[in-house]
């Protein structure tokens, strides 16, 4: 199954969606393997025509190269991936990586190189490794600053004292759910910056997207999330989307799937001006 609405061929590929089903280091409800195929399935019944764009997801030069299926060695894989994502980087085409757990976007950052990483997250994820695993989803924001200059992390409401630690350094931006409205009336400049953009579907409240591994309650509404994203979007080298699970009846992918579409819609927007 492609994303609905992604018809374009992949030379001619504005933006190009990739699936990571990784599910390799999830440490509570697993899952994430089947989210790139709910994102693609609960996006079928989504208009393809932007009212506040004026514009049709279908013309707007998207392919959907298909999964990067994983296998038993994760850095390998990673690996694997982030070559996969910067052959769409080099063709000048925005990656739009589908997880999977939110451990594949230390390839994303790595093919896309960014300034800045926005994330949307529950979690800091901010550990140097987990279980003895630098490789986890649990320290992803860490092994992207790896890359990225600095992170801003929006809607985390949990972290171990040394993530805390490690969040007060000056490299990081935390804004606390409550805190986001308020960054939205106004919000940074990022003009002067590449920036990857990550939503991890447990930054929203769990009673908006229970499908997920690690649920956090007092978390972000949906619309909270997409003010983020219509703002970071115009700015952005690459996006993802990731933590997506089966556990719930679609209300996580929902939200993913319009969440991959307001970026679309709106970095295309700032392209064609």
């Amino acid at each position: 199954m492609s994303l609905p609405g992604a018809t374009a061929d992949r030379d001619a590929a504005d933006y190009v969606v990739v699936g990571a089903p990784l599910d390799s280091t999830t440490t509570f409800q697993p899952g994430t393997r089947f989210g790139p195929e709910r994102v693609r399935r609960f996006a079928e019944t989504y208009d393809d025509y932007d009212h506040a764009t004026e514009q049709f997801f279908s013309d707007l030069f998207v392919h959907d190269a298909g999964d990067v299926r994983p296998w038993d060695d994760t850095a390998a894989y990673l690996d694997h991936l982030t070559g996969e994502l910067r052959a769409a980087v080099l063709d000048d085409a925005v990656p739009l990586l589908v997880g999977g757990e939110h451990t594949v976007t230390k390839a994303g950052v790595e093919a896309a190189d960014p300034d800045t990483l926005v994330v949307l997250d529950a979690h800091l994820d901010l550990r140097d490794e987990y279980d003895g695993n630098p490789l986890n989803h649990a320290c992803v924001t860490r092994r992207a600053l790896d890359t990225a200059d600095r992170a801003v992390i929006l809607g985390a409401r949990t972290g171990s004292p040394e993530e805390w630690r490690r969040a007060a350094r000056d490299d990081v931006t935390v804004v606390a759910p409550e805190a986001v409205a308020d960054w939205l009336a106004d919000p940074p400049d990022f003009t002067e910056e590449s920036v990857y953009l990550s939503v991890d579907i447990d930054g929203a409240d769990p009673g908006f997207a229970p499908g997920t591994g690690t649920m956090e309650p007092f978390g972000l509404t949906p619309r909270e999330m997409r003010g983020v994203v219509r703002h970071v979007a115009p700015h952005c080298v690459a996006f993802d989307t990731v933590e997506v699970n089966d556990r719930d009846d679609g209300q996580a992918a929902a939200l993913a799937g319009k969440l991959l579409r307001e970026f679309v819609y709106r970095h295309a927007e700032a392209r064609n001006d």
